[in-house]
């Protein structure tokens, strides 16, 4: 039986941390994989290859991002299912969100193989690194039904509150990838495809473990008889808390996209600059992402249990433990921002050094704008409110737009650095009144449920 973390008792701030920091470990983990990744790429075959893989990083974080948004958004039901102990209706929101599940990955992946040389047109892909820009992300497509697999699996887990297991998985995967990008790219010099083919195998296997060890030991969320119905109901619950948190990452995309477009115009070196400094800033962002991952179950559990005064508590826990992260941040960035560069590439390439570490020391001192979306984001989505979380990504890809088009060919790289800030702030914008008002709306609304 799988290690269940019900988040409707106890301590907040506990609930929080033992969730979340399974989470962060692993990500911290997966993204450490992707530096070394590229920092082979980047030394043992050169800075045109380190771009190429880079150059269509904004396209894969649209439909990726729409395709793990989506599978988060399907645990919700499932985590307040889970919160009500309403097995039976829970165990019929994983049937139908498998069903779900397949119908993305066969449509996702084929448009997106079929798109893929016109997308890399889009983003004004550099001609001198085309050819492996294109050999690189057609592999990331082939990999989407396997990504779409263990996201959707490990989304099940963690709504049990159990994100240990699905963090066993991504080292397991991790480790793969990185022996494979050993042996594809330096032994049998496959150079940027051996990469891709790396990502592929990696994916492939963390979906087969997930899906292994919930047949074999988290007998609660396999169903049996009548639970395993087509419901068409289930089905639009499900779509209606999937789709929106997809779209919301998508519509996020489209900004990034831009502003991608904007920076490889400004030639292979800012690509292979924005390339490194992505890498890095992944690392220390995605605790800020996992934290915001545990309040969505935390919402989502809190809220099935009809419990408002506790998903306030959880709230303020997470901020204090976002602020504690962010100075521990700056102690890390400031100082050794051009060394952390250094890992990609050759210390005589000092323009692509430069501009990345300007980069991540300019978009470390907003993280706590950062830490604050992700909370109230995800916190929204696990209260049901998926569509008006939405809205906070269409800020996001608003601000994007505005620094591609106007800061970007004004003031160059420094414009870029500038792209993530803007978009963070002008989402918290919308997403503090937005939470205070939700906030206040479903307090009443229990409250009269239980006069």
């Amino acid at each position: 039986m799988a290690a269940i973390n019900d988040m409707t008792v106890g301590s907040p701030t506990r609930g929080i941390l033992r969730f979340a920091l399974p989470l962060i470990l692993g990500y911290i983990l997966q993204q450490m994989y992707l530096i070394i990744d590229a920092a082979i790429v980047g030394r043992w075959i050169g800075v045109g290859a380190l771009a190429a893989v880079g150059a269509s990083s904004s396209i894969m974080f649209l439909i990726m991002g729409f395709c793990n948004g989506s599978c988060a958004g399907f645990a919700i039901p499932v985590a307040q299912a889970f919160g009500a102990k309403d097995f039976p209706k829970m165990r019929s929101y994983v049937a139908n969100a498998l069903r779900i599940g397949v119908v993305f990955a066969v449509v996702i992946t084929i448009v997106s193989c079929m798109l893929c040389d016109r997308v890399l047109v889009l983003v004004n892909t550099p001609a001198d690194i085309y050819r492996d820009a294109y050999t690189f992300l057609f592999m990331q497509f082939l990999a989407i039904p396997f990504t779409i697999g263990y996201n959707l699996l490990a989304g099940f887990l963690r709504a049990l509150g159990d994100s240990k297991h699905p963090f066993f998985f991504l080292i397991f995967s991790s480790v793969v990838n990185i022996v494979l990008d050993v042996l594809l790219i330096l032994v049998c010099g496959l150079g940027v495809f051996g990469a891709g083919l790396a990502t592929l195998l990696s994916q492939l296997f963390s979906c087969i473990l997930c899906g292994w060890y919930i047949v074999g030991r988290v007998k609660i969320l396999i169903p049996k008889g009548s639970e395993r119905t087509f419901d068409n109901k289930r089905i639009s619950i499900l779509l209606n808390n999937g789709v929106p948190m997809g779209l919301q990452f998508s519509i996020t995309g489209i900004g990034i996209i831009m502003l991608q477009s904007a920076n490889n115009a400004l030639g292979t070196t800012c690509v292979a600059a924005f390339t490194a400094s992505m890498r890095i800033k992944y690392l220390f962002t995605c605790v800020f992402e996992n934290i915001g991952l545990a309040m969505a179950t935390y919402c989502g559990q809190n809220i099935g249990a009809r419990d408002t005064a506790r998903v306030r508590r959880g709230i303020f826990a997470a901020m204090r433990i976002m602020l504690v992260y962010f100075v521990l941040t700056v102690a890390l960035i400031y100082p050794f921002a051009d060394e952390m560069m250094e890992l990609f590439v050759d210390s005589g390439e000092q323009e692509v050094i430069t501009n990345a570490a300007m980069f991540m020391r300019i978009t470390n001192y907003f993280y706590p704008a950062l830490g604050l979306l992700t909370i109230l984001r995800y916190g929204i989505q696990g209260l049901g409110y998926s569509n008006l979380s939405m809205l906070s990504g269409v800020m996001e890809m608003v601000a994007r737009i505005g620094v591609s088009l106007w800061l970007v060919p004004a003031l160059g790289f420094l414009g870029v650095c500038y792209g993530d800030p803007v978009a963070w702030v002008a989402a918290d914008v919308f997403l503090v009144p937005a939470m205070f008002f939700l906030y206040r709306h479903l307090k009443r609304k229990i409250e009269a449920a239980r006069a």
